[in-house]
């Protein structure tokens, strides 16, 4: 997938005024273009100098998804659905979703074909996250997710006396939480992190540990178990939900 930056240069000569959509759109399908990319999310998503309801946009998106290029597709359903969200969000409405209905359906089909196919850890949880997105029926899918990608959450304790920042480490580096900088500092206190048993798993997570395993991916399944479950605040002793705290921070 490519790298999304918020530095972008100004657009070229070429592009400029109302033809800049269709070239930048053109640039994105061609494959390779990273800083095409870069453009669409700094002037779509970031900065809201291209509209997202521009008749162009989600078409050619869904043409991308719905391509070859496994890269170009899970580019292009990574931005559709955050789009998606952040129209359902900006104007509090699903305008935009519904109207544009047939992509999105479009959409939410090849994200799934393509999530059956990649073997990729992080592509996968990108597609996971565009599933969500796709579906509308959360807005905190890239919360959730991005926790998965980077191994980590930081989140805060729910007990108002408390407020701890809390940090909870699901990965390579183990499973615990600390309210403490724990890269930034040796001996830091961490408590072990209590994970759902899977048979336990309700609602979304239930449905997300099942398709990780059902597509091979074993690490994001056992990662999930840890989303869903619960961490320790090192601080005051409180268990809370992970996720709930997850939605919490997203608003």
């Amino acid at each position: 997938m490519s790298q999304v930056t918020n530095n972008s240069p100004g657009p070229r000569a070429d592009e400029a005024g109302s033809g800049r959509p269709a070239a930048l759109l053109e640039r994105a399908a061609a494959g390779r273009d990273g800083q095409a990319w870069s453009d669409l999310w700094t002037e779509l998503y970031h900065n809201g100098t291209l509209e997202a309801s521009h008749p162009l946009v989600l078409p050619a998106l869904t043409d991308m998804a719905e391509g070859d290029d496994a890269d170009t597709a899970a580019s292009a359903l990574h931005l559709a659905g955050a789009l998606l969200v952040q129209a359902d969000q900006r104007y509090e409405t699903r305008e935009l979703r519904d109207r544009r209905a047939p992509e999105v359906a479009r959409l939410l089909a090849a994200a799934h074909r393509w999530r059956q196919a990649t073997g990729d850890r992080n592509g996968y949880c990108y597609l996971l996250e565009a599933v969500l997105n796709l579906e509308g029926d959360i807005h905190w899918g890239e919360e959730l997710i991005w926790g998965l990608i980077s191994e980590e959450y930081e989140l805060e304790c729910p007990d108002e006396d408390c407020s701890a920042v809390l940090w909870v480490v699901i990965g390579e580096r183990g499973f615990f939480s600390t309210s403490e900088d724990y890269a930034l500092s040796d001996g830091v206190e961490t408590l072990p992190l209590h994970p759902a048993a899977p048979g336990a798993l309700d609602g979304l997570g239930r449905r997300l540990h099942g398709l990780a395993l059902a597509d091979g991916h074993e690490d994001v399944a056992h990662a999930l178990t840890h989303a869903f479950g619960e961490a320790t605040c090192p601080q005051c002793e409180r268990r809370c939900s992970v996720v709930g705290q997850v939605i919490a921070r997203s608003g």
